[in-house]
């Protein structure tokens, strides 16, 4: 008896649309960092929150692509550990540089 192939259905897509859309919003933040930052008068503090928060966007949207990237194969592989990792590391560094930036 063989295994039917992978359906692939529409899981593919929503988990595509699901990372392009956190991109999106990470995207928003570090934006949003800037403007805080160049408003406020950017101090030495406001740059490297700024700086580090560029850092932070730049990694998850490594993950992110490499991630819609895997998703478009027949049988796409799990999340890495480290890609898991590093998405989460790079989520909780925004919140966390948004966050002093009102400081």
């Amino acid at each position: 008896m063989t295994t039917p192939g992978r359906d692939p259905g529409l899981q593919p897509e929503r988990t595509r649309l699901a990372w392009r859309r956190t991109t999106l919003s990470c995207t928003v933040v570090a934006l949003l960092a800037v403007k805080q930052a160049l408003h406020a008068g950017a101090g030495p503090a406001a740059i490297v929150a700024v700086s580090l928060s560029a850092l932070a966007w730049l990694g998850f949207l490594r993950v992110a692509h490499l991630r819609v990237l895997g998703m478009g194969t027949a049988r796409p592989r799990p999340l890495s550990a480290r890609g898991a990792l590093t998405a989460a590391a790079c989520t909780v560094a925004l919140a966390v540089f948004a966050a002093a930036m009102l400081f």
